[in-house]
């Protein structure tokens, strides 16, 4: 079934939606933007095994800056571990993004806070497009997502470091509109950190676990550890063992995150520390 029709909406979203759920078994996706990188990932995420595959070429800066989300880049990790999407870049940019099924090409055309889909179901057009863009996808290099699968950094955390963290981690990303540590949301590092704390986790557990889930390495987590204990949001306690230096214990540092339930930590966590 082809997208029938041009389509007028508020957002991206319900284009995307619509695209992803005319049918077919493959949707090239050229030069999108920010916003529909974003977007498709959370649409795919939502549609599960109804989506078809996703082939998407894009700007290499682009897709870098998308990716340095961690919500984003977990979930595009997933469809692209499920072969559901795959991502290369390209220097050759289109007039405007465009969306090739096999019925018809769909180019988004923004205007102010309104998307327009503008669709042609011309044969001999949508077959010339989607065979220019299948050869330039297949033409350009892979994208390197190095961020690791959600639904692996979940499961591995409630198998390494319990239930409870797992619980705690999906709550604090579900309140959280976006994860890059930038001042726009805490990044994943923070995040893991500040989990493990509220459950009384080992600083060498979760370094451990995050390095070897690929979040990040344990350099990164002793660091991280060291500034969000400076600025009083976490506190350390030793734990004698039997043979080697104490290993330190997580606990969160201040009462406003302590009385806080795991929704309104990353909140709580964010105006400490601005």
């Amino acid at each position: 079934m082809a997208i029938r029709s041009n389509m007028l909406a508020e957002g991206v979203e319900e284009i995307l939606r619509s695209a992803l759920s005319a049918g077919g078994e493959e949707v090239l996706v050229v030069d999108p933007t920010a916003d529909v990188v974003e977007t498709l990932v959370n649409v795919a995420s939502e549609l599960g095994g109804d989506t078809p595959t996703v082939r998407m070429v894009a700007d290499e800066s682009l897709l870098k800056d998308v990716m340095d989300d961690f919500i984003v880049a977990s979930n595009a990790a997933d469809l692209v571990e499920s072969e559901t999407l795959s991502m290369r870049t390209t220097t050759e940019g289109a007039e405007n993004a465009l969306l090739v099924t096999g019925d018809s090409v769909v180019a988004l055309v923004t205007a102010g806070d309104r998307v327009a889909g503008l669709v042609t179901e011309d044969e001999e057009f949508v077959s010339q497009a989607r065979e220019t863009y299948r050869t330039q996808w297949e033409e350009s290099p892979t994208f390197k997502l190095r961020t690791p699968p959600i639904s692996k950094v979940r499961s591995t955390l409630e198998a390494d470091i319990g239930p409870e963290a797992r619980d705690d981690f999906d709550a604090v990303l579900s309140s959280l509109r976006t994860a890059r540590g930038d001042g726009d949301g805490l990044d994943e590092v923070t995040i893991s950190l500040l989990v493990a704390a509220r459950n009384d986790v080992l600083l060498y557990d979760i370094s451990k676990w995050g390095e070897d889930v690929g979040i990040a390495s344990k350099a990164t987590f002793s660091r991280t550890k060291t500034k969000l204990e400076d600025t009083g949001l976490i506190d350390t306690e030793k734990v004698p063992i039997d043979v080697g230096r104490p290993r330190l214990r997580l606990k969160l540092g201040d009462d406003r995150l302590v009385d806080a339930d795991s929704t309104q930590l990353a909140g709580v966590a964010q105006d400490l520390l601005s």
